[in-house]
């Protein structure tokens, strides 16, 4: 079955999925400037991402979706296990957002751009004045329902395990004074693990924990909302992957 597999997938599944990111790029970007990136820096993205996890016959189940009010923003923090979490969060969570991504990733042909056009927002570490700016941006993104999300990690797993939390993502919702959803992946470091070159077939889950509303504002609440995000995202993840592995990675 995995030599079938494979075979589809250079065959059939990865010339389909690289013409729907060409497209679906080309809708972002001329729908965002033609209808605005509310509608068309999701939705496209939403459909594109169903269908890879469709082509690639690998099964979905969500969990803890009715925990989200429709009309809240929020700041989703969930694990990075490896490149499927892009498509299980984008397919899957049900909710209108925007990411908050390494500045670098502008830099992918088509998708960079169509990123820019639907308004996530690129992290600019170069000094306090662009920090400033990149959390100006939030502010303006995160209404009528829109949401933000942060891989806290700041890096894909090497080893399935979850790594230290940065606290950019929980400064963002202190600031903002916004509930923080911890969000647990499961399954994406099976599909394509960061070393591996084939993606293997297996089913992902991905599961909404409760909101963690602010308990005031300042360093105390960052450190607390960080430490209940951590275990709530561990405590869904099977037990051969609990427990923290650091990632050197994290620290670029």
């Amino acid at each position: 079955m995995k030599i079938l597999y494979n075979i589809y997938q250079i065959c059939f599944a990865l010339p389909l999925l690289l013409i729907l990111t060409i497209l679906t790029a080309l809708t972002t970007i001329i729908g965002s400037l033609i209808g605005g990136a509310h509608t068309w820096g999701y939705y496209p993205g939403k459909i594109w991402s169903e269908l890879i996890c469709l082509f690639l016959l690998i099964p979905v189940k969500v969990r803890g979706r009715e925990k989200l009010h429709k009309r809240t923003s929020y700041v989703f923090v969930p694990n990075h296990q490896g490149a499927f979490d892009i498509f299980l969060i984008y397919g899957f969570i049900g909710r209108n957002f925007k990411w908050m991504m390494k500045k670098s990733l502008r830099k992918i042909p088509f998708v960079g751009k169509a990123c820019e056009s639907a308004g996530h927002i690129f992290v600019d570490r170069s000094g306090p004045k662009k920090v400033l700016e990149t959390i100006q941006k939030a502010k303006s993104s995160l209404k009528d329902g829109v949401s933000l999300v942060v891989f806290p990690e700041g890096a894909r797993t090497f080893t399935g395990h979850m790594g230290y939390f940065k606290k950019g993502a929980f400064q963002l919702a202190d600031e903002l004074q916004l509930e923080v959803v911890p969000v647990t992946i499961d399954g994406s470091f099976e599909i394509l693990p960061r070393t591996a070159k084939w993606i293997h077939r297996h089913r992902m889950i991905l599961t909404i924990h409760d909101p963690i509303p602010p308990s005031g504002q300042g360093n105390d609440n960052i450190k607390e909302t960080l430490a209940k995000a951590y275990v709530a995202v561990e405590s869904a993840l099977p037990d051969k992957y609990k427990g923290m592995v650091r990632n050197e990675d994290q620290d670029r």
